[in-house]
C-alpha cells in the first residue's frame, strides 16, 4: 500500500508522499513567439516554419501552414523553438499541445517549454489539465491565460523516473485508444460519403435503374431520366416576404442539415448570430416553402420548411406557385448536392467567397429537371429514410468516440494525480 499525503489542491486530493506540489516556474522554463508585421508580405515569403495554434493538430509538428522569412525572424527578434521542445497553446484553443519535430518558430499565442531537468513527455499530459486550472475566464466563460498565470500554475511532480514511466505508459495506452478512435472516425467519413452519394444519385438519376435517359440540356445535371421535365426556378416558385409574429419559432438553415424544425439555442447553431428582440422583423415561412441563406447558398445552405415558423430577414424565402405540384424536400436535396452547389457558386456575387451572395433575380433563373410529383415524393421519402438510418449509425459511433475520449481523459487524470500507480498497472 502506497503512503499518501494531502496535496493541498482541492480537485486533486491525496498524492503519493514522494510527489511534490510546485509551480510551473520552478519546474520548467518556456518562451513565447511573435507575429511579424502582417502588412509586410516579404515577411511571409520565406522558408522558416512558423507554427500557429491551427498547426497543433498532431503530437509532433514538422511543418506549418505559413512560413516566415529570415528578415522577419531578425526584425522580430524571435527565439527558435528547438526540436524536441513542447508547444502549448494558451490563447483561443487553450491547452492544445505538440512537440517540435524540427527547429521552428511560433506566434505569440504559443508557449514553448524547453528541455530541462524534468520530463517534457510528462508535461505533455499534465499541461492541458493543470495550467488551464489557473486560467481566468471572460464574461463568455472562455479561458484566458498569460505568461504570469502559466508560470504560477500549480502542478504535481513525481520523481523523474516516475515521470518517464508515466509518460511511457500513457503514450502506449493513448496510442491504442487513438487508433480505435481514428478507425471509427474513418467509418463516419465513409458513411457521410455514402449518404452524399445516395442523395446525389437519386436526385439526378431517380430510383429506377432500368429507365431510359436523355441529355438534360442543363450542364450541371448531365443526363437525366427521359420522362423528367426542364424548368426554371421562377416557373416553380415565387419569392415571399411575409412578416413574422411573436408566437412562431425562429428557424435556421444549416449547411449540414437543412432547415431546423424548431428554434435552436446558441450552442446548437453552426455559428451564433445576433437575434433581434423584435420578432416581427423576421420572415414568416410555412410547410412546403423553400428557404436559403443568401450568404451561404454556395455552401448548400438550403432547406425545405416542414413547420410554421420564421427565418432571418437575410434569408431568401419562396413558395410553390399555385397549380405547381412540387415536393420541396426533393428540391432541398437537389440543391444541396455537390454539382448544384457549384452552380450556386457560379450565380453568386461577391469579391471573395466569404462575401458571396445569391440574390433572388439570379436564383430564379437557375434551370433544373424534375420528375413527376409522385416520383419526387418517392425519392424524397427514400432519401429521408436512408439518411435517417445513416445518421443514426453515425450518432451511435460518435457516442462511442465520445466515451473513448472521456475514458482517455479520466485515465490520464487518475495516473498523473497518483490515483493509480503505473507500476501496478504495467504488471496487470
Amino acid at each position: 500500500m502506497r503512503q499518501l499525503k494531502n496535496s493541498g489542491i482541492d480537485w486533486v486530493g491525496e498524492i503519493p508522499v514522494d510527489w511534490t506540489v510546485t509551480q510551473i516556474k520552478n519546474a520548467y522554463s518556456f518562451q513565447t513567439g511573435w507575429t511579424p508585421d502582417t502588412h509586410n508580405d516579404a515577411y511571409f515569403s520565406g522558408n522558416n516554419i512558423w507554427v500557429n495554434i491551427s498547426d497543433l493538430k498532431q503530437r509532433i509538428v514538422f511543418d506549418s501552414a505559413k512560413h516566415i522569412s529570415d528578415e522577419a525572424v531578425e526584425k522580430s527578434s524571435m527565439n527558435i523553438s528547438p526540436k524536441g521542445s513542447l508547444m502549448y497553446a494558451f490563447k483561443l484553443s487553450v491547452g492544445a499541445v505538440g512537440f517540435c519535430g524540427v527547429d521552428l518558430y511560433t506566434n505569440e499565442a504559443i508557449a514553448t517549454f524547453l528541455n530541462g531537468h524534468n520530463s517534457l513527455e510528462y508535461l505533455y499530459y499534465i499541461a492541458p489539465i493543470f495550467i488551464e486550472k489557473n486560467a481566468n475566464e471572460n464574461i463568455y466563460g472562455a479561458k484566458l491565460l498569460n505568461q504570469q498565470l502559466i508560470r504560477n500554475a500549480k502542478i504535481i511532480l513525481p520523481p523523474l523516473s516516475v515521470q518517464l514511466k508515466i509518460a511511457d505508459y500513457l503514450d502506449k495506452k493513448c496510442a491504442h485508444i487513438d487508433s480505435i478512435i481514428n478507425d471509427m472516425k474513418a467509418v463516419i467519413v465513409k458513411l457521410k460519403e455514402y449518404k452524399l452519394s445516395v442523395i446525389t444519385e437519386t436526385v439526378t438519376k431517380g430510383l429506377d435503374p432500368n429507365v431510359d435517359f436523355k441529355d438534360s440540356n442543363v450542364e450541371w445535371l448531365g443526363r437525366v431520366p427521359a420522362h423528367w421535365s426542364l424548368f426554371r426556378v421562377a416557373s416553380l416558385y415565387y419569392q415571399t416576404n411575409e412578416r413574422g409574429c411573436e408566437d412562431l419559432p425562429i428557424l435556421t438553415v444549416s449547411i449540414n442539415s437543412g432547415i431546423s424544425d424548431r428554434e435552436l439555442n446558441d450552442d446548437e447553431q453552426d455559428r451564433v448570430f445576433a437575434r433581434s428582440e423584435d420578432r416581427t422583423k423576421y420572415k414568416k415561412v410555412a410547410p412546403g416553402d423553400l428557404a436559403y441563406n443568401m450568404m451561404r447558398a454556395w455552401q448548400g445552405a438550403f432547406g425545405a420548411v416542414r413547420v410554421n415558423g420564421m427565418v432571418s430577414p437575410a434569408y431568401i424565402t419562396c413558395r410553390p406557385k399555385a397549380g405547381v405540384d412540387i415536393d420541396t424536400r426533393y428540391i432541398e436535396y437537389l440543391f444541396r448536392s455537390p454539382m448544384a452547389i457549384e452552380e450556386m457558386h457560379r450565380y453568386s456575387y461577391g469579391v471573395a467567397d466569404f462575401r458571396l451572395r445569391l440574390y433572388w433575380p439570379e436564383f430564379k433563373n437557375i434551370r433544373l429537371c424534375l420528375p413527376p410529383f409522385g416520383e419526387q415524393t418517392q425519392i424524397a421519402d427514400y432519401i429521408d429514410k436512408t439518411s435517417s438510418d445513416i445518421d443514426r449509425e453515425i450518432t451511435r459511433i460518435q457516442g462511442i468516440v465520445e466515451k473513448l475520449n472521456d475514458y482517455k481523459k479520466s485515465m490520464i487524470y487518475e495516473i498523473v494525480t497518483g490515483k493509480k500507480e503505473v507500476c501496478s498497472l504495467c504488471e496487470k
